[in-house]
C-alpha cells in the first residue's frame, strides 16, 4: 500500500519531515518547491507509515485504497511527477528540522512582536516566533478587518472547504497565551507605523497582495469590466466589496487569463447555485447567481495549454462540475510537449475531458493562443477583440507571437484575471513594478541599506505566488533573520513601553472574532452549510460586542 496526495494539498510540506524515508517530493529545500503544483509521494519507497496523515493540515493524504474516483487521476500525476529526469536520485532519509533552543543565548526579554496582518503568511509568522523554546516572546497581530483570515476567508472558492480547513492550525496560534489580537486595527488610520516601531523590537508585515494588474488596453476601464480580485472578494463576503454589483444578464462572460483564479471564477459562474448554496459562499452572491443567465464562460490564454497557468488540480476540479461542459479548439489543444511530464499532463487531461461543443445549458470554454488587444464598446463593455498567437521557442523561450489574425468575440462581462499586485505600504519603500517592499531574506532595505526591525513576509514580500502553505517556507526565512538579528543584538530596545490596547480603544480581540465564529458556525447549522459569514461592518461588531 502508498499513499497519495489529492488536489486539497496546501504546499505547506507538513508532512515532508515526518517522512522516514524522503519519499515526499519537492522539498522545501529543492528548486522545484516554488513551482510545484503540489507535492508528490513517490509509490515506490513509500513503506506505509502513515506519519504524513497525521499532519496534514488539510486532510488532504489518502491511502490508495480509500482513493476515490474524483481523485483517482492523483496517483497518476505522482507517478508523471516521479519519472522526471533525477526525480528518485534523493537520499532516503528523514528531513530534520531544525529548531533554536534559547536557553543559553537569550539575553533579557520579552522579545516584542508586531505583525501587521492576518492571513496564511502572518499566522505562519506568529507560530514560528511564539513557539520558540526558552524565549521570552509577546506577538501582537494588527488586522483592519473585523474579522482574520485573509486569503483563507476571502480567497479561497467557497466550493474548495476542505483548503479552508487549514485555517484551524492559525486558529491554534491565536489562541496561544503569548499572542494577542487586535482587529479592526488599520495601520496607518488607527495606529501609525511609526508607533509600531517605538513599541516593539521588530515589525513584520503581512498584508498580501488585493490590489490587481492591469492589462494596458484600449476599453479596460469600460463599465462591465471588472478585476477577478473584486468578484473574488465579492463572492466571498469581503466587507469592503459586499455591495458591488456584476451584470449578469448576458449569456456569455470572458475572462483574461486562465490561472487558477480564472477557473475559479468559471467554475462559480457556471456552478449550480444549489450547490454553491450549500458552501459558505456570502448570501448576496448566491442571490445574485440565482438570477444570472449566464451560459458560456470564455477563459482566454495568450499561450499553448502546456503553457497555462492554471495546475492540473484546478483543472481535474472544474471537469468535476455536475451539468456543464469544458469546450476547447481541437487545433488548440493539439499534442505538445513531453505526455509523460506533468505540463503535457494538462494537454492530454484536456483532450480527455473537453468537446467540441456544448451539450449542456452552461459551459466553459477554454480558449488558448489568444491575446486581448481592445475592449470594445460605448458605454458597456460588448465584446473584446483577440489577436490569434501562435507558440514559438527562442534560446529556449516559449513565445506567444501574434499570427495577425484578429477575432472579435462578443460579451457584456469582463473579467481581468492576469495577477495580484501588492498596494503600497505607508512608511516602507516599495518596488511599484513587482507591488513588493524590496527586501533581503525577509529584511526590508530601502536605497540606504537595511530598515532596522522591519521584516515582510508572503505576497508582499515575494509578490503573489505559491499556495497557502508556501506562505510556511516564507515567513520561516523572515522569521529566521529576525531571531537571528535579535540573537545578534541588532534590534533596538522598544522605546515606549505602554500597552498598544490604550491606543486602539475600539478594536476588537480573540474573544470577539470568537463571538463571531461560532455566530457564523450556528446560522451554518441551521441552514446545513459550513458558516453563513456576516459581511456588514456595524453587524459584525454588535456580535462581537455582545454580553451574555
Amino acid at each position: 500500500m502508498t499513499y497519495v496526495i489529492t488536489r486539497a494539498c496546501c504546499n505547506d510540506a507538513a508532512c515532508v519531515p515526518v517522512c522516514p524515508v524522503n519519499c515526499i517530493h519537492p522539498t522545501p529545500d529543492e528548486p522545484d518547491y516554488w513551482t510545484a503544483e503540489m507535492l508528490y509521494i513517490d509509490g515506490e519507497s513509500c513503506i506505509d507509515c502513515g506519519a504524513c496523515v497525521d499532519v496534514c493540515p488539510v486532510d488532504a493524504i489518502v491511502a490508495d485504497y480509500d482513493v476515490s474516483d474524483e481523485f483517482a487521476r492523483y496517483e497518476d500525476i505522482a507517478a508523471r511527477y516521479f519519472s522526471g529526469a533525477g526525480r528518485r536520485d534523493y537520499e532516503p532519509e528523514q528531513v530534520v528540522v531544525k529548531r533554536r533552543t534559547w536557553s543559553d543565548e537569550a539575553k533579557g526579554g520579552p522579545l516584542r512582536v508586531a505583525i501587521v496582518g492576518s492571513g496564511p503568511a502572518a499566522c505562519y509568522a506568529a507560530e514560528e516566533i511564539a513557539s520558540q523554546l526558552g524565549l521570552d516572546v509577546q506577538v501582537d497581530m494588527f488586522e483592519r478587518l473585523l474579522t482574520p483570515g485573509g486569503l483563507v476567508r476571502f480567497g479561497v472558492a467557497p466550493d474548495h472547504q476542505d483548503t479552508k480547513a487549514a485555517s484551524e492550525a492559525f486558529s491554534r496560534t491565536m489562541r496561544r497565551k503569548n499572542v494577542r489580537l487586535f482587529l479592526g486595527a488599520e495601520i496607518g488610520a488607527a495606529v501609525s507605523h511609526e508607533q509600531l516601531v517605538e513599541r516593539y523590537h521588530a515589525v513584520i508585515y503581512a498584508v498580501g497582495a488585493m490590489g490587481d494588474r492591469s492589462l494596458g488596453i484600449p476599453g479596460e476601464s469600460l463599465p462591465g469590466s471588472h478585476s477577478a480580485t473584486e468578484f473574488v472578494a465579492w463572492y466571498n463576503g469581503h466587507p469592503e466589496y459586499s455591495r458591488r454589483t456584476f451584470d449578469l444578464s448576458g449569456e456569455r462572460a470572458v475572462i483574461i487569463g486562465n490561472g487558477n483564479v480564472a477557473l475559479d471564477v468559471a467554475r462559480i459562474l457556471v456552478a449550480d447555485p444549489d450547490d454553491l448554496g450549500r458552501t459558505d459562499i456570502a448570501d448576496h452572491a448566491i442571490a445574485q447567481l440565482r438570477e444570472s443567465k449566464i451560459r458560456e464562460v470564455v477563459v482566454v490564454g495568450r499561450r499553448g495549454p502546456i503553457e497555462a497557468a492554471f495546475t492540473t488540480p484546478e483543472l481535474l476540479g472544474l471537469a468535476q462540475v455536475p451539468d456543464i461542459d469544458i469546450v476547447v479548439r481541437p487545433d488548440e489543444v493539439a499534442a505538445e510537449g513531453e505526455s509523460a511530464s506533468i505540463a503535457g499532463l494538462k494537454a492530454e487531461l484536456l483532450r480527455e475531458v473537453a468537446v467540441s461543443s456544448a451539450t449542456h445549458d452552461r459551459w466553459v470554454t477554454l480558449r488558448f493562443l489568444a491575446s486581448p488587444m481592445e475592449i470594445v464598446g460605448d458605454d458597456w463593455v460588448a465584446g473584446v477583440r483577440l489577436a490569434r498567437n501562435r507558440i514559438v521557442r527562442h534560446d529556449g523561450q516559449v513565445v506567444a507571437e501574434p499570427t495577425g489574425d484578429i477575432e472579435e468575440l462578443a460579451c457584456g462581462l469582463i473579467f481581468r484575471s492576469v495577477g495580484y499586485l501588492g498596494r503600497q505600504v505607508p512608511g516602507l519603500p516599495f518596488e511599484e513594478g513587482r507591488g513588493i517592499v524590496p527586501n533581503d531574506a525577509g529584511r526590508v532595505v530601502d536605497g540606504d541599506g537595511r530598515v532596522a526591525g522591519v521584516y515582510v513576509t508572503g505576497w508582499i514580500k515575494r509578490g503573489p505566488s505559491g499556495v497557502i502553505g508556501t506562505n510556511k517556507q516564507c515567513a520561516q526565512e523572515t522569521v529566521s533573520a529576525l531571531l537571528d538579528d535579535f540573537r545578534d543584538g541588532l534590534l533596538g530596545v522598544p522605546e515606549v513601553t505602554d500597552d498598544i490596547a490604550d491606543l486602539l480603544p475600539y478594536s476588537l480581540d480573540h474573544s470577539g472574532w470568537r463571538l463571531i465564529d461560532a455566530h457564523e458556525k450556528a446560522l451554518g447549522r441551521e441552514q446545513r452549510r459550513p458558516r453563513v459569514k456576516v459581511v456588514q461592518h456595524d453587524a459584525l461588531r454588535t456580535i462581537a460586542e455582545t454580553v451574555d
